[in-house]
């Protein structure tokens, strides 16, 4: 175990855990995968975090989403979700509104445009996933979510 991991770091010494080999095997494929799905995002003009928005606000009911909502939902914790939107609204794939029922509180909502880009992108999102899948049974992907769930449950 970890030949592929140790020649990946171009290291020779044994790792020090079980913990320390599954934590570096995590950090590098997330790493990989994250470049797979980043390069995907940028031909289609927007970055892996304005994609994950965009999937948040799809889901949102028609009212939209406040700012903090779509924070608590993101895969990413970024420092500045408000300039984040504003490049989404920039683009005409989001639309910020008033609350109905707090004026001063902005709501955001996907647009069509939004909508389609997601739809164009649904095929190479797809190829990705079919990467992994073509990788790992069906057994073995149930219990990688299983186990990274509760590396990071409460």
């Amino acid at each position: 175990m970890g030949d592929v991991l140790l020649q990946r770091l171009q290291q020779t010494k044994p790792f020090e855990s079980a913990a320390h080999e599954a934590m570096l095997n995590l950090f590098v494929a997330s790493s990989y995968l994250r470049q797979q799905m980043e390069h995907m995002c940028q031909q289609h003009g927007i970055t892996m975090t304005q994609y994950n928005v965009l999937r948040i606000l799809r889901g949102a009911p028609a009212e939209g989403y406040a700012r903090c909502d779509i924070i608590d939902r993101m895969l990413d914790r970024v420092p500045d979700v408000t300039r984040l939107v504003d490049r989404l609204v920039r683009m005409d794939l989001v639309e910020r509104r008033p609350a109905e029922h707090d004026r001063r509180m902005k709501m955001h909502v996907i647009t069509d445009e939004g909508r389609q880009l997601l739809d164009a992108m649904y095929d190479d999102v797809h190829v990705n996933q079919e990467h992994i899948a073509e990788r790992i049974s069906e057994d073995d992907l149930r219990t990688l979510s299983r186990i990274c769930e509760t590396l990071y449950s409460p």
